[in-house]
Formats: structure tokens, sequence, C-alpha cells
């Protein structure tokens, strides 16, 4: 009787893209996740302005993606390789659990969201999780969604507070926004009122700890 030759071939690996600001974090995680048998971390970038230039050249078939990143944040960039790389998977890694994080994250096309801090395991499975073609959702930050609702502000009024965050004139904002001043001051009234605060910058803070900028 003959025996079969049989393939061994190994299996290609997971190609991973890491986005971390903080290089002892992404070095971290690069080595941890590198020493599964079936991943490989492909490219390691520190803002969110090279992703999507990393995942045009390496090709990673998951991006892990912190959100709070210089430039683009990793809410943005998902959005860009959501339209740019549509057979990445994205996964987004947080710090912090703020429930219009999540929403924003879904939105912007990410197949999974988890808190940076979990063990390496569950976040290696995760990524099997979502090429498989799962959705991964920490399940406190899903309970924690739902509880809070959407965020009450449209996109103008969430532009007109970003643009107000580094204390910028309402003419300032106007002109970035190409807006006149009257619509801008509108714009940030409306937010105002809508996170029941008491000026501009009470409004970004508050919005910024539902997650809503």
């Amino acid at each position: 009787m003959t025996d079969i030759p049989q393939d061994h071939t190994p299996a290609p690996k997971v190609r991973l893209l890491l986005a971390e600001d903080q290089g002892m974090m992404r070095g971290a995680l690069a080595l941890l996740l590198g020493m599964e048998e079936d991943m490989e971390v492909v490219a390691q970038v520190a803002t969110g302005d090279a992703i999507l230039e990393a995942a045009l050249t390496a090709h990673p078939d998951v991006a892990l993606l912190d959100i709070e990143l210089p430039g683009l944040s990793g809410l943005d960039a998902a959005a860009e390789l959501r339209d740019r790389v549509p057979g990445c998977r994205v996964l987004i890694l947080t710090t912090f659990g703020r429930p219009g994080y999540l929403r924003r994250a879904m939105e912007a096309g990410a197949a999974g969201f988890l808190v940076k801090d979990g063990p390496v395991e569950e976040l290696a499975g995760a990524v099997r999780r979502v090429l498989a073609g799962e959705t991964v959702i920490d399940p406190a930050l899903a309970a924690a969604a739902l509880s809070a609702g959407p965020s009450p502000l449209t996109a103008r009024e969430r532009d007109a507070l970003n643009a107000s965050a580094d204390g910028a004139t309402v003419a300032d904002i106007a002109a970035k926004l190409h807006l006149s001043e009257s619509t801008v001051r509108n714009y940030l009234s409306s937010a105002i009122g809508k996170t029941s605060t008491r000026n501009r910058m009470e409004a970004v803070r508050a919005a910024r700890r539902q997650g809503w900028l």
C-alpha cells in the first residue's frame, strides 16, 4: 500500500498591525502577540496619521488600534481602513471604557472593542474570532454603552467642540470649519445645552468623558 504524501506546509500567519503611542506598551504587545504560533506583527506605528500608509504597505489581516493617538484618532483611522483597506479587520483597544467610544467604533466599521489591559491570551483569541467573522466586544463596555444611549450631539456640534478644544475663538472655529460665526455660536450653544454644562470648555470635557468626541 502506497503512503499518500502529506503536505506539511505551515499555514500562513495572521498579519498584525499595532498602533499605540506608548513605546513600552507597543513593544510588549508586539512581543507577546509575536509569541503566538499563528501570528506575526508586520507593522508598528505610534501615530494615527501613520496607520493607513502602514496598512497599505504591510497588508495586515488585523489592525489593533488604540483610540488616543497623536494626530488621527484610532476611531477615525478605523473609518479610513474600512474605506481604503476593506480586507483588514479592526480591533479597537482602549484604556478608557467610555460608552460613546463603542458606538463610534462600530460606526467606523470596527470588528472588536476591548480594554487594552486585559490578558494577551484574550486579545489573541479576539484576533482569531474577528478573522472568523465575529464581532468581539468587552461585555462591561457593551452594557455601559447600552445604558448610556446614543450621543445627542450632531456631527457639526462635535466638529465645533473639537475645534474649540484648544481655546480657539469663534472666528477661528468658523474659518476652520468654513462656517459663519453665528452658525458656530449656534452649534456651540446647542452642544452646551445637550451636555448640561455652562460653557464650551465644560461641554468639551463632558463630551470627552462620555466618549462623544
